[in-house]
């Protein structure tokens, strides 16, 4: 008989904003209950020195080294981790011995897929220590030792939600639209299919905060007064990476920002929306079969402008754009869910990535468990 754990998602992601903090009620198979959500926004400062952390990670060549000051920004981000649980456990009035365990992503740092490395920030033992849950940490490494690119995990979690998709026999494709976009396609046999798909809000926060000082395009009011300059945009989606046929997963680091004078604030902000939105589509060609819908999550759903141009492009092919919301399922929460979902397969020696999800070779768990 499978084991229901109650399980607690902690999830940092490329767009560097905060901790995602979501409750699963799961066997780590079938069967999956929804819990509360919390986000927790980083301040000014914190974000500066998860900033500064991707510069002190760009020399490192070990998954486990650990420079003085890489190690103290380690300690903050785990503490305020620590401290996110407390305020959630607080908020929905919860007692840590009724969470089971805790799934930590922390904060990935480095990613080179073609070297086999992966670096994510985060001590899953003190977690462990200061919250009295036990954690499941380090969850992309095992995936990168047998093979695989070690991203994108949270597709065995989307196959679980697709269920009455396939009850209809349809094609469906989740794209999480959070730094960088990556899809998950259950073709209407059931096959999975995912892979990075390109840049999604990085490149437009880094582009409205250096020109304004601002930390995103909030729902896309800066891009929705531009235009797109084609020129930047044809030099972004002309990449090698969008003619590959082999997929590979993606670092914050790998399309380089756009340049003061590039364009106008609005123009360079509608721009790259509508690469964000171009890379999907130039993605999803990858894909067994043109999805008959697309569900979307993550940040990048409330860019209206960036949503207004993928759904045109996605309409063109006689797909179907849905925000999570609008299936029943919540955006925000969706990755945080996913390490929940995750830490529990880990428990029993589930696999988390598959050969159609990283490129490995034959499906693998992975994750390490820390005790309090």
């Amino acid at each position: 008989m499978n084991v229901i754990r109650t399980a607690i998602g902690l999830m940092s992601g490329t767009s560097m904003d905060g901790i995602d903090v979501a409750l699963l009620r799961t066997d780590g198979r079938g069967f999956i209950e929804r819990g509360p959500f919390l986000g927790v926004p980083y301040d000014a400062d914190f974000r500066g020195q998860l900033k500064r952390a991707l510069e002190l990670a760009r020399p490192l060549h070990d998954r486990n080294e650990r420079p003085s000051e890489l190690r103290e920004i380690e300690l903050e981000l785990t503490l305020r981790h620590a401290a996110a649980v407390t305020a959630f456990l607080e908020r929905f009035e919860l007692s840590p011995d009724a969470v089971d365990v805790l799934g930590f992503h922390g904060q990935t740092v480095l990613h080179r897929p073609d070297e086999g490395l992966t670096i994510q920030i985060g001590d899953g033992p003190e977690l462990a220590r200061r919250t009295g849950i036990s954690v499941v940490y380090d969850m992309r490494a095992n995936d990168m030792v047998h093979g695989g690119q070690g991203a994108p995990l949270v597709p065995a979690y989307h196959a679980a939600l697709a269920g009455k998709f396939q009850q209809a026999g349809q094609s469906v494709c989740f794209v999480n639209i959070g730094g960088i976009s990556n899809l998950t396609a259950i073709s209407s046999d059931g096959r999975i299919s995912a892979f990075d798909s390109g840049p999604g809000n990085t490149l437009i926060d880094q582009w409205v905060e250096m020109q304004t000082g601002r930390t995103y395009d909030p729902g896309g009011e800066i891009g929705g007064r531009g235009k797109v300059v084609a020129s930047l945009a044809e030099r972004y989606l002309e990449s090698p990476f969008f003619r590959s046929n082999v997929r590979r997963s993606l670092d914050r680091g790998d399309f380089a920002p756009l340049r003061p004078g590039e364009a106008s604030l609005e123009d360079g902000a509608r721009t790259l929306a509508h690469i964000a939105a171009a890379s999907i589509i130039k993605s999803a060609d990858f894909l067994p079969e043109t999805p008959s819908t697309y569900i979307v999550c993550g940040g990048g759903r409330l860019n209206r402008t960036l949503m207004a141009e993928f759904s045109t492009m996605a309409e063109r092919l006689g797909s179907n754009v849905l925000t999570a919301e609008e299936t029943g399922f919540d955006g925000d929460a969706m990755e945080a869910e996913a390490w929940a979902y995750l830490a529990v397969r880990s428990l029993d020696g589930l696999p988390l990535t598959f050969p159609g999800t990283t490129g490995v070779g034959a499906p693998v768990s992975g994750g390490v468990l820390a005790k309090p």
